[in-house]
């Protein structure tokens, strides 16, 4: 058990060497863009849990090497040089982040063999998906959308609140005794970057919260309106704040409007994942509530 231990750790050491600049790069972006990709830094203690749910099937059998690992393995780290010192279209954040991802899928099916892969190959591709910040080449081809449903949502939603304001184009402005007061819908306010954490947290709890494929993909798929609709809300706050000093629009107290609107975000998805569990009853129930009522 020792050496195994030993031989773990010094692994880990010699990767993290490897990939240290991709590593730090990631963990920098997400500690100061925490309003945007904080969440990339819990992703990797997720996948951890997918692991740890499944470890009993894991340990029922050996670990057999395969020595096919080496492949992705020498694929991943030869990928992730090429980006690292290769053309200069090639320097890109995410580029390299698969090249990361593929060295730590060799390793994982070079000590733990196909069977292992069988229950790991979902933590790997979750980390993947969800364990990095998107580059904004990416985010700008769906940000525009995003931009224009959020401003939409957030002028109706003022309306309703009997509020002076009109809508042109991306831009809202309240008008306080006559006095304008502007409110870009910027990228960051379009959602994008929440809808990418609403995912996260949409596929972790399917998949550890139900065993049925349809509502799976029904949480997951729930996690676009919710993501839309909280994100509407937030901009109303900031409307309603810029009221009192248009300072509040804008800067950190943005970004920090953004993490207290996360907490009832997650109460509302986890009241929507309640209500998808409570649409099924389940045939033990039935038969139990049966046989109650035939003893009565």
């Amino acid at each position: 058990m020792l050496p195994l231990v030993i031989a773990s750790c010094v692994l880990a050491v010699v990767y993290g060497w490897i990939f240290w600049e991709w590593l730090y790069a990631q963990f920098r972006w997400a500690t100061e863009h925490q309003a945007d990709w904080g969440h990339t830094l819990v992703i990797p203690f997720m996948s951890a849990y997918l692991v740890y749910i499944n470890r009993k099937k894991l340990l029922t059998g050996p670990f057999k090497t395969a020595w096919m690992g080496l492949l992705p393995l020498l694929a991943g780290v030869g990928w992730y040089m090429l980006c690292m010192f290769g053309p200069e279209p090639l320097h890109h954040h995410n580029l390299r982040g698969g090249g990361v991802w593929l060295s730590l899928v060799g390793i994982v099916l070079l000590f733990g063999g196909w069977r292992s892969m069988k229950y790991l190959w979902f933590p790997l591709l979750f980390l993947l998906i969800f364990g990095q910040t998107i580059s904004d080449r990416f985010m700008q081809m769906v940000t525009f959308k995003m931009q224009d449903i959020t401003a939409q949502g957030s002028h109706i939603f003022l309306r309703m609140l009997t509020l002076d304001v009109e809508r042109v184009g991306n831009t809202i402005t309240l008008y306080d005794e006559g006095v304008p007061k502007p409110l870009n819908i910027a990228e960051a306010c379009s959602g994008m970057r929440m809808l990418m954490a609403f995912l996260a947290l949409g596929v972790f709890l399917a998949y550890t919260g139900f065993q049925r494929f349809w509502q799976r993909m029904l949480l997951i798929l729930l996690a676009f309106p919710t993501a839309v609709f909280v994100n509407i809300l937030r901009v109303v706050t900031l409307a309603l704040l810029s009221l009192l000093d248009t300072g509040f629009a804008a800067g950190d107290f943005h970004s920090f409007i953004g993490l207290v609107w996360l907490v009832p975000a997650l109460f509302i998805y986890l009241g929507l994942m309640w209500i998808i569990r409570h649409l099924v009853i389940e045939s033990s129930s039935v038969q139990s509530t049966t046989e109650e009522v035939s003893k009565r």
